[in-house]
């Protein structure tokens, strides 16, 4: 078949094909080996906090409620204060799973209902794909460094309280 570029495209093409190699070049840093984009290495910046308990215990929790921030969640985070975690908030129930890729530091995630008693707890490992769900449909998960709930004797059934209308009661 014959070539549809006439002498004057060609030597167009040859000034953009440089240009386009380096503007491709330039975005390689962003790709992994499997080729897929991937968000730049740095944590989000801290996000508005509220106050939560669980019994004696006082929780500062960054709150994640829109697709965004929940998407991101701890990612690139390299630690957590004492106390502190983030407290995703999700606009309508439904069954919540949860990985750790691109997150540095080991969590416990706490499923909560909408009365703040936690479903259930995960323990999960940094930089996993692994999935961790709530056992039914909730509205918030609390993640927590590693071992913080087990620590302070908080299980399934225990009631986190928040601000007035957070969680309501059954």
């Amino acid at each position: 078949m014959p070539n549809p570029l006439t002498p004057s495209h060609r030597r167009i093409g040859r000034h953009i094909a440089p240009a386009l190699l380096v503007a491709v070049a330039g975005l390689a840093p962003l790709l992994p080996a499997g080729g897929r984009a991937q968000t730049p290495e740095r944590a989000q910046p801290r996000l508005p906090q509220v106050e939560l308990a669980a019994g004696i215990h006082l929780i500062k929790a960054e709150l994640a409620t829109d697709s965004g921030t929940r998407a991101r969640g701890l990612m690139f985070r390299e630690r957590l204060g004492p106390n502190e975690g983030m407290l995703f908030v999700f606009p309508e129930k439904s069954r919540q799973c949860f990985w750790m890729r691109n997150t540095l530091v080991p969590l416990s995630i706490a499923f909560l209902d909408d009365d703040g008693a936690v479903a259930n707890i995960a323990d999960m490992q940094p930089r996993s794909d692994d999935s961790h769900c709530s056992v039914h449909a909730i509205r918030y998960a609390l993640e927590m460094e590693q071992g913080w709930f087990a620590k302070r004797g908080i299980t399934a059934g225990s009631r986190l309280r928040g601000p007035p209308g957070m969680f309501a009661p059954r």
